[in-house]
């Protein structure tokens, strides 16, 4: 079954004007006309029901007069780009034999046959002057501009990477270039060192040879003597103490060598 026709007549029928500014409350009216010789109970919708004010927002209408219903519409930043789509509907029946009271007016609208309702729907359209419309553009221009300079001005974010800092590198360098030179001093001082003490040992060993060479030699010569004059024997024994002095002088060599050696060493070690 299709719906009723309306039988309430809309002033305006089709769309509800709301002239800017918006920085305060804009009030469009709506008139409600009823031409039937019965009582008529209306009641105004809307989809944006936080920005809007309406009274009243129901009641009846008498047979063959109207009522004016005021839609007041809240402060609220007015964009011109952004699309409107707020509407109303006003819903309308014929009310029932005898008095009608807030709660009664209620109930009515609970228990309503549905296809007993009527409606009529109006959008929402909002008018800026040419002037206030150009100031809100400027507005929005410099708004649009100062949030464009605020997001370049932050600077990019970089990863937080932890670099050594020159002065944690430098004293591991220099540590290492002192290191590198003791090693390289070192080095010298060992080689000028060792070449010294070889050169000490071969000096010695050849002193040493040399000894054992006129040990041997005496004792060669002082067994031909004992040999040909057994008498001498004596003689023979005291005048080669002196070369049994003499003999001894390889020990003596042997520790001077050995001081000189730990002597050097000590130097190079320390």
């Amino acid at each position: 079954m299709s719906k009723l026709e309306q039988v309430l007549i809309l002033e305006p029928s089709g769309e509800l004007k709301f002239k800017g500014p918006f920085t305060e409350v804009v009030t469009s009216n709506l008139k409600l006309n009823n031409p039937t010789d019965k009582r008529v109970c209306f009641k105004v919708k809307t989809t944006a029901p936080r920005r809007y004010c309406v009274r009243p927002n129901s009641g009846v209408v008498e047979p063959s007069s109207s009522i004016n219903v005021s839609v007041m519409l809240q402060p609220f930043d007015y964009d011109p780009q952004e699309k409107n789509k707020h509407k109303f509907m006003v819903q309308s029946m014929f009310a029932p034999e005898g008095g009608i009271d807030n709660e009664t007016m209620v109930n009515m609208w609970k228990d309503a046959d549905q296809t007993q309702l009527m409606d009529s729907k109006l959008k929402c359209v909002f008018e800026l002057p040419p002037e206030a419309l150009q100031s809100v553009l400027f507005q929005n221009d410099l708004d649009a501009a100062k949030e464009a300079k605020e997001v370049a001005a932050v600077p990019p974010v970089k990863p937080n990477i932890p670099k050594p800092s020159p002065e944690a590198k430098r004293p591991v360098t220099q540590e290492a270039t002192v290191a590198v030179k003791a090693v390289n001093v070192g080095s010298s001082a060992s080689d000028s060192d060792m070449k010294k003490v070889l050169d000490e040992c071969r000096r010695l060993q050849a002193e040493v040879s040399k000894l054992q060479a006129e040990n041997a030699q005496i004792k060669d010569d002082g067994l031909r003597q004992r040999k040909a004059t057994p008498s001498d024997n004596q003689t023979f024994t005291t005048e080669f103490a002196p070369v049994a002095q003499r003999s001894a002088i390889p020990p003596v060599l042997y520790l001077l060598a050995a001081l000189i050696l730990g002597f050097i060493l000590g130097k190079f070690i320390l």
